[in-house]
C-alpha cells in the first residue's frame, strides 16, 4: 500500500507569483524523486468552499458539520503525511488556512481531554507526519509577534503530529529578494529543501 502525501495549498496569489506555490512544488518534485510510488493528493483551498467559511455568531450552530469539517477530518485520517504551504499574511496564516484549521480542529476528532492529565490535550492523530513550508514577505523576525511557521509547528503538534524540519523563505518583498521570481528565489533554497526532503 502506498503512502499517501496531501499537499495543502493556502496562498491568495496567482501561481506565477506565489513563493510558497513554488516552493512546495519544489519540495514535492524532489520528494517524489525519492518516492516515486508515493500517491501524492493535491488541495487547493481557494477551490474549497469550505475553506472560504469563517466561524461567526450567525453561523456557528451549522459550521461544524458533516460536508465542511468531518470530510476533511476523515482525510487526515486517511493520509499518511500532510505538506502545508502558506504564505503570512497580515502576521499571521491566510485566512484559507485558518478556517480549514477551524473546521478539522475539533475536540474528540482530532484531539482529546478525555484521559488527559493537567488539563493537555491528547492529539488523534499521532499516524501523521507533517512539513510546513512557510513564506513571508518581511525577514525573519522584523515582527517578533507574527511567527506563523511556530504557529503552524504548534497546531500540527497539538493534534499529536509529527513535524518534520520546517522551511522558512523570508524577506519575498524586500530587495534584492523582491527582484526575482518565484523560481529564482527557490532556486536559492533548492539544498536547503533536498536536505528536508530526505527527513520527511
Amino acid at each position: 500500500m502506498s503512502t499517501k502525501v496531501l499537499v495543502i495549498y493556502g496562498t491568495v496569489s496567482p501561481d506565477e507569483k506565489s513563493y510558497s506555490k513554488e516552493l512546495a512544488h519544489r519540495f514535492v518534485k524532489h520528494y517524489q524523486e525519492l518516492n516515486p510510488n508515493d500517491e501524492i493528493i493535491h488541495l487547493d483551498l481557494n477551490k474549497t468552499p469550505m475553506a472560504l467559511k469563517t466561524l461567526t455568531v450567525d453561523n456557528f450552530a451549522t459550521y461544524f458539520n458533516e460536508e465542511d469539517s468531518d470530510v476533511y477530518i476523515d482525510q487526515l485520517k486517511e493520509v499518511n503525511k500532510v505538506i502545508m504551504a502558506c504564505p503570512m499574511n497580515n502576521f499571521n496564516v491566510s485566512g484559507l488556512v485558518k478556517n480549514y484549521l477551524d473546521h478539522v480542529l475539533v475536540a474528540n476528532k482530532t484531539f482529546s481531554y478525555k484521559y488527559s492529565k493537567k488539563g493537555d490535550a491528547i492529539g488523534l492523530l499521532p499516524h501523521l507526519s507533517v512539513q510546513i513550508l512557510t513564506t513571508q514577505g518581511a525577514p525573519f523576525g522584523w515582527y517578533p509577534w507574527g511567527n506563523h511557521t511556530e504557529y503552524l509547528k504548534g497546531t500540527w503538534e497539538f493534534v499529536g503530529a509529527k513535524v518534520n524540519e520546517p522551511i522558512l523563505v523570508a524577506g519575498t518583498k524586500v530587495a534584492p529578494t523582491s527582484s526575482l521570481t518565484p523560481q529564482e528565489l527557490i532556486d536559492q533554497y533548492d539544498e536547503q529543501i533536498k536536505k528536508v526532503v530526505k527527513t520527511f
